[in-house]
């Protein structure tokens, strides 16, 4: 594999296949080229989740096509790039599986770099592409469906903490879950969404995991959806019970509105303990609009800047794993080797897999 790279502003193609969006991005250094995702989303409909299963198939049946597009949107070819990226973790094994295959297979037959990165630091790294700097140290909040994290970001490409993770479902699983059992189509944070928005928030007080007295000495940072989920299961089967109707929009709200205290909580939490005044959030679940509305009403009294990407950079894509790889390339360092695979649980501290 060739050995010579350009560190300034490298052309750089990303693959990202962790779940069940295709995530094909290109970027020239910080500038955004080029994000096609291809999601199965509606294949996994029918079941209420992601099956990993058919998460993979999807990504074998889209890769070409989105790679496609993303080179001719970019107005580039595939032997313009500098580098190719792709996510080697964490997510889901067969669908990591999917886009390490196919990214070794391009880095080789083009005789390119290749960066295998994490998937968690690529969402910090989207944010780099709306033109301007990130300052650091920064605390990250990722929230998607399937991964609740608290970060404490020191430097993008070398120092990345875990401070905190969901113990069981993801917010976005919790979502999902709850959904389903008010009857609302998959997938269910923007379906919650809708139907919180006649709702009252303070209309039910629905517990808020890991965040009393007993659970802050180990688990200060980290998350329990379970619990509240099993809570609004309850209180519908008992109004169920009883012969009385389910305020689904009430609920809603209340459930939503649980979930949203407890990130947003957490989160400033952590900002205060390590003095940093600078939050990011990342992740599918930034689409909630109560959650960037509490985040930032929250986070102004505390006096903490609030950064979010642009919502089509929150949601898992390849242009976050390119932006990674460009930023470590214009850092120096070295490529991957061949030898890295697909890692379900890699450690966020492991920024870049070398192999």
């Amino acid at each position: 594999m060739s050995a010579a790279i350009r560190r300034d502003e490298p052309l750089v193609l990303g693959i990202e296949t962790s779940c069940d969006e295709t995530g094909i991005g290109i970027v020239r250094g910080r500038t955004l080229l080029s994000n096609t995702i291809a999601s199965s989303m509606a294949e996994h409909a029918r079941y209420g989740g992601v099956v990993p299963e058919v998460a993979a198939r999807a990504h074998l049946e889209a890769l070409q096509p989105a790679i496609e597009a993303a080179v001719a949107e970019a107005g580039v070819s595939l032997n313009d790039l500098d580098a190719v990226a792709v996510t080697s973790g964490p997510g889901l094994a067969g669908a990591l599986m999917v886009g390490v295959g196919a990214a070794k297979s391009l880095a080789v037959a083009l005789d390119k770099p290749l960066y295998a990165v994490n998937h968690l630091v690529g969402h910090i790294a989207a944010d780099i592409l709306t033109g301007d700097d990130v300052e650091y140290p920064t605390v990250a909040l990722l929230v998607s469906g399937g991964h609740t994290s608290l970060l404490l970001v020191r430097d993008l490409v070398s120092d990345v903490e875990m401070l905190g993770e969901t113990m069981d479902d993801a917010a976005g699983e919790a979502f999902d879950k709850i959904a389903r059992i008010l009857g609302l189509p998959y997938p269910g944070g923007p379906e919650i969404d809708r139907a919180a928005a006649t709702g009252d928030p303070n209309a039910i007080r629905f517990p808020r995991g890991m965040s009393r007295a007993s659970d802050m000495a180990a688990h200060r940072y980290d998350f329990s959806f379970s619990g509240l989920k099993t809570a609004v299961a309850r209180w519908i089967e008992q109004r169920e019970a009883a012969g009385e109707p389910v305020p689904v929009a009430d609920v809603a709200a209340s459930f939503r509105e649980a979930v949203v205290d407890v990130l947003v909580t957490k989160a400033l939490d952590a900002c205060a303990q390590h003095g940093v005044p600078r939050l990011l959030l990342g992740g599918g679940v930034v689409a909630n609009r109560r959650l960037r509305e509490v985040a930032l009403e929250r986070a102004a009294a505390a006096g903490v800047a609030v950064r979010i990407p642009p919502l089509s950079l929150c949601t898992d894509n390849g242009a976050m794993i390119a932006a990674l790889a460009a930023e470590l390339i214009a850092g120096g360092a070295a490529p991957s080797t061949l030898a890295f695979g697909a890692d379900s649980t890699l450690p966020v501290t492991e920024i870049q897999v070398r192999g």
